[in-house]
């Protein structure tokens, strides 16, 4: 052995000829291996390991490992399951909106802004739910944001989009200053390859929210269900001002937007929130796209 080898392997205290355990244990073993550690490192040690690493069973074992027990059970109902793409993906049961709450400032959303514009600024109340405490800010003309999802990038898959479609559910989370009134309006919209052609949407205008409010925040939410084939974005749009015409930002205050695919069965994933205190929770029919 040569210098640079003892080296290398002083820090070792034990090695293990792997190459003798049958597939399926190997597999196990293999599975508590960091995926990036698997893609760049374990599927060039041998074929019979580049085999191994790429067969679904082991991106299959490791999503048993990761997700709670009901979740795994619902994914082994989805037919023709790419294991690893969902693993790596993570597509569903997360927040598909990226920036929700503000903290990148502007981030990833197309802003059109009217009166003083857009700003950013600390929750006047607290939202427990919300993954940081501070929210988008409305001024005294409409101002209206827009974010794109593209679902394929996210990790689903045509075949599942088109045969299996499943729940896409939307929140929204919005507040009044104590001292000014505010209106704010929704829309979502479920959109084909080409990214103009709606195939299904949600719209909602809740009532005003009145001067001397309580500045507690509201929530709107929906999920998309049964909404046929072909749909690969969504695009997720609200819009606000406040009902004085006061300069800077007294329009209502929104935060923790959030695009969700579920899984079947687990569509409670967007409705069952904890109603918080001093907020209240709207679920507001949709108006369908004539």
């Amino acid at each position: 052995m040569d210098a640079s080898n003892s080296q290398s392997l002083k820090h070792v205290k034990y090695i293990m000829d792997l190459e003798p355990f049958p597939d399926d244990v190997l597999l196990v073993i293999l599975s508590f291996v960091p995926s990036l550690d698997l893609l760049k490192s374990c599927r060039l040690v041998s074929k019979r390991w580049l085999r191994l690493v790429d067969t679904p069973t082991l991106w299959k074992i490791k999503c048993q490992q990761k997700w709670r027990k009901e979740v795994f059970n619902s994914a082994l109902s989805i037919p023709n399951v790419n294991w690893q793409r969902i693993f790596m993906k993570e597509p569903f049961l997360r927040n598909l909106i990226r920036n929700p709450c503000g903290t990148d400032g502007l981030k990833h959303w197309r802003c059109m802004h009217g009166g003083d514009g857009w700003k950013v600024e600390d929750n006047h109340f607290p939202l427990e739910v919300a993954d940081s405490q501070t929210s988008f800010v409305t001024s005294f003309e409409w101002c209206k944001k827009n974010q794109l999802v593209d679902l394929i990038k996210e990790g689903l898959w045509e075949d599942l989009m088109d045969n299996h479609p499943p729940s896409i559910c939307i929140s929204d989370w919005y507040a009044g200053r104590r001292d000014c009134g505010c209106v704010y309006e929704i829309r979502v919209q479920l959109l084909s390859e080409d990214r103009k052609h709606v195939i299904d949407e949600f719209k909602a205008s809740p009532d005003p929210i009145p001067q001397w409010n309580d500045g507690n925040y509201h929530q709107v939410f929906h999920v998309f269900n049964d909404y046929g084939p072909g749909v690969r974005f969504v695009r997720f749009s609200h819009k606000g001002k406040d009902t004085q015409f006061w300069k800077d930002w007294y329009g209502p205050r929104i935060t923790n937007s959030s695009v969700i695919v579920t899984i079947k069965n687990h569509e409670e994933v967007c409705g069952s929130t904890p109603r918080l205190n001093k907020s209240e929770k709207y679920h507001l029919n949709p108006k369908k796209k004539k």
